[in-house]
This record gives structure tokens, C-alpha cells and sequence, in this order.
């Protein structure tokens, strides 16, 4: 069923608000301005399914500006070498931009898919991975469901540092690495600092996406660069770098449904060797059919050994399985680390962390 403006319109706001706010001043004033335009608010009505999202419009404006860098909007887009903070003249160019490039942005809208691949977000995965590997023996096989180009399946080969809120440093991962990943860890009141392993032993992967983005493609490889906000260029040259890594052993990526596909895809790694199955920012996406996927886990994790690791929501992963959590509710734009494993069809749950967004802060929690 096709979304209306006024429900386009309330993302926008919440966008702007809630998962823009204080992190991206520029998407945050371009969502703002676009929840109170018709037109370009209206862009987003050609969107499949959930994709109506702000999101998925500056993804497009970006894609677009990507295409045509000598545009005088670009100034404001680091992503492409600009450098002017937003001021009076941003949404004005935004607007007629966009709009004389209707077709062009539609089209992407109607055809795409918000892809993100945020590399960093390894770093807060990392910690939950290595202890169910723990508890599983030691090696596993990862699946991730919504993987987008696969990046994450590749965290066994990132390099770790976890700056502690008491001055101490843990650090994690092989050696010599092209990826280094950096994050803030604080403790909650009451929490310990975590036990991080230094390596963590995948003998098999692979991904699960609705929609597997090809790095070997410039095409789908700029739509992914498209997909972060343009004005965080230090999240671009991470993924540019890790996306040349992966290219020396690319993991198999399967086309299908989270739910449908998710036993088929399972089937495709050892069945001898205890399977974590990964998600991350991907939840939401699935709408009402957020319990069929927890069902679907559960009906899985009775053939096998499985755990969940989920860097997700409260309210669209952990609520159903924990309800009444309200501490893991807020702050309201922070997801939380989790790590699910069933025995006999009930669930083990345990929240680990608070997460930001984008994997530069964790806030670690009492057991």
C-alpha cells in the first residue's frame, strides 16, 4: 500500500529530529525543510513498500549530486570537496536541484533501496560476536541478514580499539589490517568492562539481503557510497577502503527474504559448526513481520546451535522477547546491543549495550 504525504511528511520530521539531529547538521536541516514541502516531500511517494524514507531522499540528492559535482549545491557536500556549513541558500538550491531532476530522482526512488553498509558498526558487533563464539566453542559460521554488500561478515579481519571512559585502552584483531576501527566505550552504572578477545574464528560466512549490492559494479558501489550522509566523508573513505579489502575474498551473498529465505540461506554453512546469525539496523525494515522473524530464528535454533547477535532498536528487535524495558528504550536514538540464544524454544536474552547510530559510541551495561 503506497505511503501518503502526511506519513512521508512525519518521517521526514523524525529524521530530521531524532537520527539527524546533532550528528549531520546538514541532513538535519535538509529533512526539516522537506517535511514542510509538498514537492519534494512528495518525491518519495513513488518509494516501494517502507522505502519512503528521509533516508532514502538525501541518498537520492546524493546519487544525483555524485553525478554532477560542478553543481553549486556541492559546496555544502564534503562527500564531493565542499566545505560551506548550511546557511540561507542551502535549501533553496536543495529544492530546485532536486526538482529539476524529478524524473532522474524518481526513478532512483521507485528502482532503489536504502543500502547501508556502515563499516564502523563492526567495532560495536565485535564484543557480542566474540562472546557467543565463547560460548560455541570457539569457531562459528556468521550469517548476517540485511548485509547489504557483506561488509561486516568481514569483522574477523578488522583491526579494534576500544577507548575506555577510565583512560583504558582494549584492543582487538589482527596485527596488520587495512581497516582500524575506533570506539568510545563507557560503562553504565553498575557494568564492567567488557572481556574483548583479541581474534574471533569464522570458517564460514555468508549474507542474506533482499537486494545484495555488488562491489564489483561502479554502479552499485556509488549507490552504497550514496547511502552516507554526505557530509561524514571520514564514513566514505572507510568503506571505499574496506570494500578494496573484501574485493581479496568476496564472502557469498544470497539473494532472498529475511523470513522466507533465512533456513535456505542457514543450509549453505556447515551444519557442524555453531552458527550466529547477525543483524543490524535491518529490523525496522521488516514492518509486521518482525515476529515472524524471531519465529523463524526459534524454528532454526531447534536444528541447530544458534545465536542472535543484534545491534538493533529496542522497540523493533529485544521488545517482544523482553518486554518492559523501558531503559533500553532511550535515549531514543540509540539501538541496543543484544545476544539471543534459545534453549528448547525459550529465549536467552541479554542486552549488552547501548549503540550510536554509527558505531562510534557504546555505552556497556550491568548483567
Amino acid at each position: 500500500m503506497p505511503i501518503g504525504l502526511d506519513e512521508i511528511k512525519s518521517r521526514l520530521r523524525k529524521f530530521a529530529t531524532v537520527e539527524a539531529a546533532g550528528v549531520s547538521p546538514l541532513y538535519e536541516h535538509l529533512a526539516a525543510k522537506a517535511a514542510e514541502d509538498d514537492d519534494v516531500a512528495g518525491l518519495l511517494t513513488d518509494a516501494r513498500g517502507g522505502e519512503a524514507r528521509g533516508t532514502l531522499l538525501m541518498a537520492t540528492a546524493h546519487r544525483l549530486i555524485q553525478a554532477d559535482p560542478i553543481h553549486p549545491l556541492s559546496r555544502y557536500y564534503p562527500s564531493v570537496g565542499g566545505f560551506d556549513g548550511v546557511d540561507s541558500e542551502t535549501w533553496p538550491l536543495f529544492r530546485s536541484f532536486l526538482l529539476e531532476r524529478a524524473d532522474r530522482a524518481r526513478a532512483i526512488i521507485a528502482s532503489r533501496y536504502t543500502q547501508t553498509n556502515e563499516v564502523r558498526r563492526a567495532a560495536l558487533l565485535y564484543p557480542a560476536v566474540t562472546a557467543a563464539a565463547k560460548e560455541a566453542g570457539g569457531k562459528i559460521a556468521l550469517l548476517e541478514v540485511g548485509c547489504s554488500a557483506g561488509l561486516l561478515l568481514g569483522m574477523d579481519k578488522y583491526a579494534y580499539r576500544y577507548q575506555c571512559d577510565g583512560g583504558e585502552q582494549l584492543t582487538a584483531g589482527p596485527a596488520k589490517t587495512a581497516v582500524g576501527l575506533h570506539c568510545a566505550l563507557d560503562l553504565a552504572l553498575g557494568a564492567v568492562t567488557p572481556k574483548v578477545p583479541k581474534k574471533l574464528t569464522i570458517t564460514a560466512r555468508a549474507g542474506l539481503d533482499r537486494a545484495p549490492v555488488d562491489l564489483a559494479d561502479e554502479d552499485e558501489l556509488a549507490w552504497l557510497e550514496a547511502c552516507v550522509w554526505a557530509d561524514q566523508p571520514d564514513r566514505i573513505r572507510l568503506l571505499r577502503t574496506a570494500a578494496a579489502a573484501q574485493a581479496k575474498q568476496r564472502p557469498d551473498l544470497i539473494t532472498g527474504d529475511a523470513v522466507d529465505d533465512l533456513a535456505s540461506a542457514a543450509a549453505t554453512l556447515p551444519a557442524d559448526v555453531p552458527l550466529v546469525v547477525l543483524t543490524s539496523h535491518v529490523l525496522a525494515y521488516l514492518g509486521e513481520r518482525r515476529a515472524d522473524f524471531l519465529e523463524a530464528l526459534r524454528e532454526l535454533a531447534a536444528d541447530r546451535p544458534l545465536w542472535w547477535v543484534s545491534e538493533e532498536f529496542y522497540a523493533a528487535a529485544l521488545e517482544p522477547l523482553v518486554p518492559g524495558r523501558t531503559d533500553l528504550a532511550e535515549p531514543a536514538d540509540q539501538a541496543v546491543l543484544g545476544l539471543v540464544r534459545w534453549d528448547d524454544g525459550v529465549p536467552d536474552v541479554r542486552a549488552l549495550a547501548r549503540t550510536a547510530p554509527h558505531g562510534q559510541r557504546m555505552t556497556w551495561l550491568p548483567v
